[in-house]
């Protein structure tokens, strides 16, 4: 295994490492690749859940067609839910639901 040097580690991060070392009964240098290895993970992860900006538009202009299309009382039941102009409305807002619970409870009350 090639060895870690660390040079002007900060002495409170020294010893958070120590300590993890000491609690899982690891050799520092152990416990020093265990957590590089699991922070790499950390940060790659975080990085895979985001998209580049090729994405981001791609999905953006994907939205924007679902929500042109007109509402369809046919088979498929595409399009949205026609939303209730009574005080059922005013009763639901005071819940703190969004659109798409008042569009859903909506949709479950015609069915």
């Amino acid at each position: 295994m090639t060895d870690i040097i660390l040079h002007d580690i900060d002495p409170l991060l020294l010893d958070r490492v120590k300590r993890v070392a000491q609690m899982r009964s690891w050799p520092l240098q152990e416990a020093l690749m265990h957590l590089l290895e699991h922070g790499l993970f950390a940060c790659e992860a975080e990085l895979a859940a985001r998209f580049n900006e090729s994405d981001a538009n791609a999905l953006q202009a994907a939205i924007s067609a679902l929500e042109g299309i007109p509402s369809d009382p046919g088979f498929s039941k595409i399009g949205r839910v026609e939303r209730s102009s009574d005080a059922n409305a005013a009763t639901l807002e005071s819940q703190g639901l969004t659109d798409v619970d008042r569009d859903l409870m909506a949709y479950a009350q015609k069915g």
